[in-house]
């Protein structure tokens, strides 16, 4: 194994440290009274929804140990948080990309489906992801993890493909359930993207469509499904076609946010016709 390969793998076993960190902390929490805090809307959003983005205690919390602990690691690496922020992609630069707790409405409301999620970009580039989840393919919490041109893994175990060629109906994970599923698939909400991107990867679900995801929703995601042989699809907005997503690129100054499809090649291709 070459010198670089060690450093990957480390890196790797540290994003799987702060994941299981995180989930730690998540499941700690359960059971307890949260403080909870709305963010700021744009104007936009505000005639929609008043009360639609939510943030605990525990959110704020979590990054805060994940960041100090990464500082300690790696200071001269850069952080991005859904929560503290953190900027744009400094060029050049490892930036590690978290989110503590993806799926905060569902965590709030004791709805066990949320997650934590870790990923590593090296210009622009996915590079390892680590996403602990509340359940998965063996029901109970852990982490999926990968690095780039690696397998995927769960809490350490490689993962095998799973020849679901039998079931006729495939569930997908769509922003609109209301979206025509005409083409064979039942469409499913989960409310973490993240959680999606680790399904899609385990093969609990055949693909998933994101309308507008933060990079911290799928930076630790999209080293999974990547592994696995999974296509990645995005589009700068609805006026341009779907190309195969390269890297997290986006100009100076702004965070990357763009719509996301990720999923088999037939079923990829199949979601890029309903958007």
């Amino acid at each position: 194994m070459s010198q670089a390969q060690d450093d990957l793998r480390d890196l790797e076993r540290l994003a799987v440290e702060l994941a299981q960190l995180a989930g730690d902390r998540i499941i700690a929490s359960l059971g307890t009274a949260l403080a909870v805090k709305y963010k700021k809307l744009s104007r936009e959003e505000e005639a929609e929804a008043e009360f639609r983005d939510p943030v605990s205690e525990i959110d704020s919390a979590v990054e805060a140990v994940l960041r100090e602990r990464l500082a300690e690691r790696y200071p001269t690496h850069a952080i991005i948080g859904e929560e503290e922020g953190g900027g744009d992609l400094p060029p050049g630069d490892y930036t590690w990309v978290i989110d503590p707790v993806d799926g905060t409405a569902n965590f709030v409301n004791g709805f066990p489906i949320f997650a934590a999620s870790i990923g590593l970009v090296h210009k622009g580039d996915p590079i390892v992801g680590a996403v602990w989840c509340s359940t998965s393919h063996a029901l109970r919490p852990g982490v999926y993890h990968a690095t780039k041109g690696g397998s995927l893994f769960f809490d350490g175990a490689r993962i095998e493909a799973v020849d679901r060629s039998a079931v006729k109906r495939r569930i997908v994970a769509m922003p609109n359930l209301m979206t025509d599923m005409s083409l064979g698939y039942e469409a499913r909400q989960t409310g973490s993207a993240a959680a999606e991107c680790a399904f899609v990867a385990a093969g609990l679900l055949a693909g998933a469509r994101f309308d507008s995801p933060n990079i911290w929703d799928v930076a630790g995601g999209v080293p999974l499904v990547l592994a696995t042989g999974g296509t990645v699809l995005t589009r700068q907005d609805a006026a341009h076609d779907w190309k195969d997503f390269t890297r997290f690129d986006a100009p100076r100054g702004v965070v990357w946010r763009q719509p996301m499809i990720i999923g088999g090649g037939e079923t990829a291709s199949a979601l890029a016709l309903t958007a």
